[in-house]
C-alpha cells in the first residue's frame, strides 16, 4: 500500500514563501506531487507537518484555510489509494498521481456541472440547463471563478455563500432557488460515488417562502387594456402581449412565443406546455384575434410576433424580447397607477385570481392554467370536456 506524507519545499529567496508538496512512497518508489499552496518558511511545522500561525498572525486565516485543503487533498489521496488496492491491480505512484489529477479535471464542481449541462442540452431540458447555467454564473461570482473540488463542499461553504446573498440583497427564494441546484449537484455525485456525503446543506435555508401576491384585480386589468398606448410602439407591443397572455388562460411567455401557425384551427390553439408536456385546447377569441392583426404577418412558422425571423437563435430572441416587455411593463405599470412590479407573469397570477373571484371552481381553473401538480384532481380533471374552461375563459373576457 502507497504511504504519503505532506513535506515543505522552502525558497531559495529569503522571505519568500515555499510550496506545499506531497511525498508519494509506493514499491519503494518516491514520487512528489507539487501543490498550489505557498507559505512562509515560519508557518511551516516540520515536527507536525502542517502549517501554523501565531494567534497574533494577520495570516491566520490564510493558513487555517491552507490547512484545511491539506486536509482534504489527503483524504482524497488516501481515497484513491484505497480504491487502488482494493481494485487488485498492479498500480505506481504516478497512478496515484495520475488519477489525483484526474480527479482535480473532472470532479471539480464547475467542470461536473458543466458536464451536467452538456448532458442537459442534449437530453432537449434546456430550461432545466438554464437553471444549472445560472447558479454556476452565481457561484462563480461567489468564488471569485476559483474552481473547488466536489468533496471540499461543506456546511460552512454554504453558510458562507448564502450569506453572500443575503449582504447582496438578494431575495430568499431566490437564494433557495440556487442552493436547491447545488444540492441536487451534490447528491448526483454522491450517487455516482464520487464523494460521501458530508451533508453540507443542513444549515442553509432550500424551501420556498411564500412570494408577494402578483396577481392584479380585474380593475386594474381593465386599466392596462385602456391605456392610450399608439404614440408608444414598444409599450404598445408589451401591452398586447400581456394582454394576450391574460385571454390565453395565463400562458406562459415561452409556450406563447413558440407557437406555431399550425396550433390555431378551426378556431382552437393547441399547443404542449414545454415545461410539463401537457397539451392545452383554448378557443381563439375575436379579441386575440384583434391582437394579432395589428402587426404584420409572421414570416417564420411562429404564430405570435415574438420570434419573427427564421435562422435566429430562437431561444435567445424569446428571451430578449421577454426582458424588454417586462421592462416595458414596468412603464405601463406607472402610467396605469399600478403599485406592485409588472411582468408578464403577472398575466398568469391574475387569469387565476381574477377566475376564482367569479366562483369558477378550482379544478376548472388548474385545467384551464395546465397545472399537473395537483395530484388529487388529476382524475377528474383528465375527463373535463374543454368547453368547460372556455366557458370559464368567456365569462373573463366578457367582464373586460
Amino acid at each position: 500500500m502507497a504511504s504519503i506524507k505532506v513535506k515543505f519545499k522552502p525558497s531559495t529567496v529569503a522571505d519568500h514563501e515555499g510550496t506545499i508538496f506531497y511525498q508519494i512512497l509506493h514499491e519503494r518508489k518516491q514520487r512528489q506531487l507539487f501543490s498550489d499552496y505557498h507559505v512562509l518558511s515560519a508557518e511551516w511545522d516540520e515536527n507536525r507537518s502542517t502549517v501554523t500561525a501565531t494567534p497574533m498572525s494577520n495570516r491566520k486565516s490564510f493558513i487555517l484555510s491552507i490547512r484545511e485543503r491539506i486536509r482534504w487533498d489527503m483524504e482524497r489521496l488516501n481515497k484513491i489509494i484505497r480504491k487502488l488496492d482494493n481494485d487488485g491491480l498492479t498500480y505506481t505512484a504516478d497512478d496515484v498521481i495520475d488519477e489525483f489529477n484526474r480527479h482535480v479535471n473532472e470532479y471539480s464542481l464547475f467542470n461536473y456541472m458543466q458536464s451536467h449541462i452538456i448532458k442537459l442540452k442534449q437530453n432537449g431540458k434546456i430550461r432545466t440547463a438554464e437553471t444549472y447555467i445560472s447558479t454556476l454564473n452565481s457561484f462563480r461570482k461567489f468564488r471569485k471563478d476559483k474552481d473547488i473540488m466536489l468533496d471540499c463542499i461543506n456546511s460552512e461553504l454554504m453558510e458562507a455563500y448564502e450569506a453572500w446573498h443575503q449582504q447582496r440583497g438578494v431575495a430568499p427564494n431566490t437564494i433557495s432557488f440556487y442552493t436547491r441546484i447545488l444540492r441536487a449537484v451534490y447528491n448526483r455525485a454522491v450517487e455516482d460515488g464520487i464523494i460521501d456525503n458530508r451533508n453540507p446543506f443542513r444549515h442553509v435555508y432550500t424551501g420556498i417562502d411564500k412570494t408577494v401576491k402578483r396577481a392584479l384585480p380585474l380593475s386594474a386589468i381593465k386599466k392596462i387594456k385602456a391605456l392610450e398606448l399608439s404614440l408608444t410602439p414598444s409599450l404598445d407591443y408589451a401591452r398586447d402581449m400581456f394582454m394576450m397572455s391574460f385571454m390565453l388562460r395565463g400562458m406562459s411567455f415561452i409556450d406563447m412565443a413558440y407557437l406555431r401557425k399550425t396550433d390555431l384551427a378551426n378556431g382552437y390553439v393547441t399547443y404542449r406546455r414545454r415545461k410539463t408536456g401537457q397539451q392545452l385546447t383554448i378557443e381563439w377569441t375575436k379579441e386575440m384575434q384583434m391582437i394579432l392583426d395589428k402587426y404584420p404577418e409572421n414570416s417564420s412558422n411562429y404564430l405570435l410576433p415574438i420570434i419573427k425571423n427564421k435562422g435566429n437563435n430562437d431561444r435567445s430572441t424569446y428571451r430578449n424580447v421577454g426582458y424588454n416587455i417586462n421592462h416595458n411593463l414596468k412603464r405601463i405599470a406607472e402610467k396605469a397607477g399600478i403599485a406592485i412590479s409588472l411582468t408578464l407573469y403577472v398575466a398568469r397570477h391574475s387569469w387565476a385570481s381574477i377566475a376564482r373571484s367569479k366562483g369558477i371552481p378550482v379544478s376548472v381553473i388548474s385545467e384551464g392554467m395546465g397545472h399537473d401538480s395537483e395530484a388529487t384532481t388529476q382524475i377528474y380533471l383528465a375527463s373535463l370536456d374543454t368547453s368547460v374552461v372556455d366557458k370559464a375563459n368567456s365569462i373573463i373576457l366578457k367582464s373586460l
